[in-house]
């Protein structure tokens, strides 16, 4: 039998979610935990539940987009997927700096619904084909590439400017006041990321990022770190 992923739904028209949940619960391996009107309600149901996935509107009260900058920080092991009716480009790359890990628009069918849960799930980001197509365009015809240390959260690069003075996993939970485990899953968010393979040639982004950088409130070199 498949591993079972909890979901929570976040969305602010019921009927809508309503449908969703319905969606989820005819198949065996999603099931969901959770569901939230607001941005703060889904917070709260992340923080009780910490749930695999979290399928989030952009556009619902108390911030879809800072809800999901908050989870990525605090609950890193949690996969946010947006689903919404915005085709806005920016949008988009706002959701996924902020530590979204798919975009689907509201059009979606239930069977396509799930196999994108699932393959989040299991570690592939996803973008709607259309809106993916259109972001690539509009980074190929600037001037210069997105920069992969823009995707990562102010936590990520945190944890990045720690690897960069040689810290490992265990110092930087100290030194951050997180757990080790915390740590080891922002980790995983940080290779992916920046495509790169272990956390070797990790730390030699962050030295080369960093190098000539004073360190700030966020990246104290004397472990003040908030």
């Amino acid at each position: 039998m498949s591993e079972i992923a909890t979901v929570v739904l976040a969305d602010d028209h019921p009927l809508f979610r309503e449908g969703v949940a319905r969606t989820l619960a005819a198949v065996p391996d999603l099931a969901v935990v959770g569901q939230a009107s607001t941005g703060t309600e889904a917070l709260a149901l992340v923080e009780a539940h910490l749930p695999d996935l979290v399928l989030l509107d952009v556009s619902m009260p108390e911030g879809g987009i800072g809800a999901v900058k908050v989870i990525a920080e605090r609950f890193p092991r949690v996969k946010v997927v947006m689903l919404t009716v915005s085709e806005d480009e920016d949008v988009v790359r706002l959701a996924l700096r902020a530590g979204a890990r798919g975009y689907v628009l509201k059009g979606v069918s239930g069977p396509d619904l799930v196999s994108i849960l699932r393959s989040v799930h299991a570690g592939q980001p996803y973008v709607t084909p259309t809106l993916a197509a259109s972001v690539l365009q509009a980074v190929g015809e600037g001037a210069t590439p997105t920069d992969p240390l823009e995707l990562l959260t102010s936590r990520e690069r945190e944890i990045l400017h720690q690897l960069a003075l040689g810290a490992s996993n265990k110092q930087i939970a100290v030194t951050l006041s997180i757990g080790e485990r915390t740590v080891k899953h922002h980790m995983t968010n940080i290779l992916q990321k920046l495509q790169v393979r272990n956390r070797v040639e990790a730390a030699l982004v962050a030295q080369r990022t960093f190098a000539a950088e004073p360190p700030g409130p966020e990246t104290s070199l004397t472990g003040n770190a908030r």
